[in-house]
């Protein structure tokens, strides 16, 4: 079966992966900082403040994340969705309208949680649980929902603030979005809950923080977001350290984002026949050499390395990382697990800039940056050995 027979006889479900995946862009951090500055005017903060009430509510996203994000694995997808999107909403009017700052970081807050947060979550666990020997290629379809956006919003975003408002270009995006997603939530079919809400007398599923090989696992599956983020956030020092320039990079922005295309498509049809642990084992070699290369090389080539090897390693990383989970925890519990490492994962990415800063602040030359950032990422391989050969022992799904 390929992509066009699996689109044909499951439109709906991909659909709403889709859309949920796309929808998530309100709340990522590209999307954001494109409003960096007028949202910094509207809240009355400075730069240094709104930063610092972004990293705040990013890390409230990733604690909420822990509490709300199993509740999928009971919850009927459409009233998830539609409590998610509701919240949304609620998120937008606040931070567009409020006239009060504090409550403009509820609204941002809230718009973090269910953007990038929530309907990523939905949006990948519905396409991983709802498939089995096609699931490499189901959450990579759903997965070009976010490439889709970066390529889209950022000119769009540029072309109407010449003739609008800011606020006035979000409730356009909303009203955009909400569209199809009012026929999907009255109309299209939606799968059921796998399981029933843990009570007292009903186990509670895993608890993957208690568990050693999740520990194991996650410095692999966090290597890329905490390094890409490092390069994201210090792209200035990056530049200069590399000898090269912001107008490369720019343009080398734009070749992440096509290389996350075939990084998904591809991916997804290696999972289904391959496995995610195979996969596991060697979806980071392209990032894991454009980074030698930056370190021995230099120059503008090295740049264009490190984005396009990062766009086919985050292409491909969701469809690995979901594949692991269901492999070693089973689909029902998906949302539990998935919930703990998302959560992880925002907490890191919202401290490793800090960090990194004050390694900079401190004197540490680029150059050092970057070979920690290679080292993270062999011994990460090294330590997730252990569970991925668990893994491939594992001969039927759990």
């Amino acid at each position: 079966m390929g992509y066009r027979t699996l689109l044909r006889d499951h439109r709906s479900v991909l659909s709403i992966a889709f859309l949920a995946m796309f929808s998530s862009s309100l709340g990522q951090s590209y999307f954001i900082g494109l409003f960096q500055a007028p949202l910094s005017d509207h809240l009355g903060l400075s730069v240094g403040q709104f930063g610092t009430a972004y990293a705040m509510v990013t890390l409230m996203a990733g604690f909420c994340m822990l509490r709300f994000g199993p509740s999928i694995d009971w919850i009927n997808p459409r009233r998830f969705g539609a409590i998610v999107l509701s919240l949304l909403l609620t998120g937008v009017v606040l931070l567009t309208l409020s006239p009060w700052w504090w409550l403009g970081i509820v609204g941002l807050g809230i718009v973090r949680l269910c953007g990038q947060g929530m309907l990523t979550h939905l949006g990948n666990t519905l396409a991983a649980r709802e498939f089995s020997t096609m699931r490499g290629r189901a959450i990579g379809l759903a997965n070009l929902g976010i490439p889709l956006g970066e390529a889209l919003l950022p000119p769009l975003v540029a072309a109407a603030l010449i003739w609008s408002s800011w606020q006035t270009f979000w409730w356009l995006l909303c009203g955009v979005i909400a569209l199809p997603w009012l026929w999907l939530l009255l109309k299209a079919p939606w799968p059921d809950a796998p399981g029933v809400k843990p009570t007292k007398q009903t186990p509670h599923g895993p608890r993957p923080f208690r568990e050693k090989r999740f520990w194991l696992l996650m410095p692999l599956l966090m290597a890329l977001p905490i390094t890409m983020t490092g390069l994201f956030i210090y792209q200035a020092q990056l530049t200069e350290s590399l000898d090269s320039s912001l107008a490369v990079y720019a343009l080398a922005l734009t070749g992440m984002g096509i290389a996350k295309l075939p990084g998904a498509l591809l991916g997804g049809r290696w999972v289904d026949k391959l496995g995610p642990v195979k996969l596991a084992r060697l979806y980071l070699l392209p990032y894991a050499f454009a980074m030698v290369m930056a370190l021995t090389i230099g120059g503008h080539i090295s740049i264009w390395a490190l984005m396009v090897g990062g766009g086919l390693a985050m292409g491909a990383q969701e469809l690995i990382a979901s594949g692991l989970l269901i492999k070693l925890w089973g689909a029902e519990h998906l949302g539990r697990v998935r919930s703990a490492l998302s959560a992880a994962m925002v907490f890191s990415t919202g401290v490793a800039p800090a960090v990194l800063g004050l390694a900079l602040s401190a004197g540490a030359p680029f150059h050092a940056l970057l070979l920690g950032m290679l080292l993270f990422i062999i011994v990460g391989w090294l330590l997730a050995q252990r569970v991925l050969w668990e893994a491939s022992t594992i001969t039927a799904e759990p």
